[in-house]
């Protein structure tokens, strides 16, 4: 039977509780249906510990976060922490009394110390409202001694400065949680279990709805957290930042790494890489064994009994490495002609808002276009209206003829829950044709997206959030599109899906827009930055997001204009002849070369151990990519002559 929590008062616990805290886990085992989601798990945590968990979607990860926070019990198993420890939450979506006001949801903590607190500020918001009252005055005069007496305003100082650096501002403080957004919930909730300082800091996928500044402060203040930390996120740059430990969940089994995200690759590839040599091993002395039972079957005595014994275990045993495949992505898209999509003195007012501002953007067919910023700035609208789901209030947004287009919308498309897995890909079509001109069945590509046969027939309802995201991306990719619409991507994807959609997205020869606020994603996808500063600001930024970051002063990361979009040509010059000829064949010119540097590396991936050839091709590539560069950099000097 699983004990919940058990505490340590006596022995080596007894006298930790005089040391350091610690959370111990010991043989946690949760099933759900006929599937283990975890077995056996056991671990330990101590003050200072830094861990993130990461598994694919549907691996159990959530499930056991809450095994260990006693919301939904393991089936067996035991928790051992010291008398007084406490725990810490932040769920996905976490659980906030809506009637409840911001500031009280933060400060709902037991502690002695927030119900003061929580006294202050109720006596300060009606003293505020009825400073000659003399009983408010009587009851604010009170609650400020309390303060006094319980050494409060220093935690007073400490809650504002953690709700101003999750941009939850005064205005905020005061408003209903129900009023709230789901992205100042999220925050609210991160807050809430930040300001309790808890023994044990347990946080799924933080950094979601957070601004890129908000994230950069997070890791700050995470990296010094004194409590242990134990926290599920797919933004690589925060894991390598915060993380001390990394634990996978796979196939029911938990594997620790010492060290960050870089660490954790090189330590799971040799994992990896060790079980495959082991069953190698094993299935060659399985292959010896069958022979000798097959050639000494009758001249078998009883004394080769134990032989026989371990040839029947090695059997059993053999084919039983389990491993987390790569997503596999190798679907062929529609022709897309030169013309994309035009914005052209866009502006747009969405309730009291300005989104946009005589805002122009020329999408090129090959264009890898980042879009990020401050939260409620407008970006996943600016996405509704290229898509059509938004008139713009003036100006001009043109789609391209040749224009397929897929929109993988932040909130997936409503699915019956009854409704089959293999049947909601089915209504797209039952096969297509890869890039290499094969016809994959849906079946196929299920298999291929981590649906093993087994799941086909699986109710979607049953299915775990992050496997109905992949689900949902599978089906846009279905539809063969060639221009893509992404936003917020990387969140309820996992690691290892996320890895593979940017090698998809480097291969697309369509063009991506792509709304993120992970810098690593954006710095694989991406090479041409909008930045949505709010009130129809909007500045453009040429290079990685890492080198947009590098440029800005912390604390106006939100405000910075590199390179305002609106800004025109003072003079208006018409394309030359020669000009003319070289704008018809530019975009060809371009194409050739990005097929040129992909050809190239694939070679390089066929000759890793021939160093002399590497460097042949890696100098051949260099020069590709110069050209290339030179190239893009005319095709952007004519197009503006184009809109002049």
């Amino acid at each position: 039977m699983f004990k919940e929590r058990k505490s340590a008062s006596a022995g080596f616990f007894g006298i930790l509780e005089h040391m350091v805290k610690q959370f111990r886990v010991d043989n946690l085992t949760s099933t759900y249906g006929e599937k283990t989601l975890f077995s056996d798990v056991s671990f330990l945590l101590t003050q200072g510990d830094r861990v993130g968990l990461l598994g694919v979607n549907g691996s159990g990860k959530t499930s056991l976060l809450n095994a260990i926070t006693g919301v939904v019990p393991a089936d067996r198993g035991t928790i051992t922490t010291q008398n007084d420890y406490t725990i810490g939450y932040l769920t996905q979506m976490p659980a906030l009394n809506p009637d409840e006001t911001l500031m009280q949801a933060v400060l709902s903590g037991e502690q002695a110390v927030f119900g003061v607190l929580r006294n202050y500020d109720e006596a300060l918001r009606l003293f505020s409202a009825n400073p000659t009252d003399d009983r408010v005055q009587t009851r604010f005069e009170r609650a400020q001694a309390a303060m006094n007496q319980h050494d409060a305003w220093t935690l007073e100082a400490q809650v504002k400065t953690i709700l101003t650096q999750l941009h939850l501002s005064e205005n905020d403080w005061q408003k209903p949680i129900a009023q709230l957004s789901g992205g100042q919930k999220k925050r609210a909730g991160l807050a809430q279990v930040l300001v309790q300082a808890p023994d044990l800091l347990i946080l799924d996928e933080p950094t979601n709805h957070l601004d890129f500044d908000s994230i950069e402060w997070l890791e700050k203040y995470l990296a010094n957290y004194k409590g242990a930390l134990l926290f599920v996120t797919h933004d690589r740059y925060f894991l390598d930042a915060v993380a001390t430990r990394v634990f996978e969940l796979s196939f029911g089994e938990l594997y620790e790494y010492q060290g960050n995200y870089q660490a954790y690759v090189s330590g799971k590839a040799e994992r990896v890489a060790q079980a495959k040599v082991a069953e190698h091993k094993q299935d060659r002395l399985y292959q010896q064994e069958l022979a000798w039972m097959r050639k000494s079957a009758r001249a078998r005595t009883t004394k080769q009994t134990a032989r026989e014994n371990a040839f029947a275990e090695l059997e059993a045993n053999r084919n039983t490495l389990q491993l987390d495949d790569d997503v596999q992505v190798n679907l062929g898209q529609s022709r897309l002609g030169k013309k994309v999509i035009i914005v052209e003195n866009a502006t747009l007012q969405f309730a009291d808002k300005t989104i946009l501002r005589d805002f122009n953007l020329r999408v090129a067919p090959h264009a890898r276009i980042g879009i990020t910023g401050a939260n409620g700035a407008g970006k996943s609208t600016f996405l509704n209206a290229i898509a059509g789901k938004l008139p713009l209030t003036s100006g001009t947004i043109e789609i391209g003829e040749t224009v397929k287009l897929a929109y993988y919308t932040q909130q997936t498309e409503p699915i019956p829950d009854d409704k089959r897995v293999i049947e909601y890909l089915s209504e797209v079509a039952s096969s297509i044709v890869d890039k290499d001109g094969n016809r994959v069945s849906v079946s196929e590509l299920l298999e291929q997206f981590l649906f093993p046969s087994f799941m086909h027939g699986t109710l979607i309802r049953k299915l775990s959030g992050g496997e109905k995201r992949r689900l949902y991306l599978l089906k846009l990719l279905l539809q063969q599109p060639n221009v893509l619409l992404l936003d917020e991507p990387t969140n309820d994807l996992d690691i290892g899906t996320l890895t593979v959609l940017e090698d998809f997205l480097s291969g697309f020869a369509g063009a991506v827009l792509t709304v993120s606020h992970d810098r690593y994603f954006l710095d694989k996808v991406a090479n041409e930055l909008y930045v949505f500063n709010g009130k129809g600001d909007i500045s453009r930024f040429d290079g990685l997001f890492t080198e947009y970051l590098a440029q800005q002063v912390p604390e106006q990361l939100v405000t910075a204009k590199p390179k305002p979009v609106q800004e025109k040509p003072k003079t208006k010059k018409k394309l030359s002849y020669n000009e003319q000829r070289e704008w018809a064949v530019i975009e060809d010119e371009i194409a050739a070369l990005e097929q040129r540097a992909a050809d190239i590396e694939a070679e390089m991936a066929t000759v890793v151990t021939q160093y002399t050839k590497l460097t042949e091709l890696q100098n051949e590539l260099d020069l590709v990519n110069d050209e290339l560069l030179a190239k893009m950099t005319r095709w952007e000097e004519l197009s503006e002559l184009v809109e002049g």
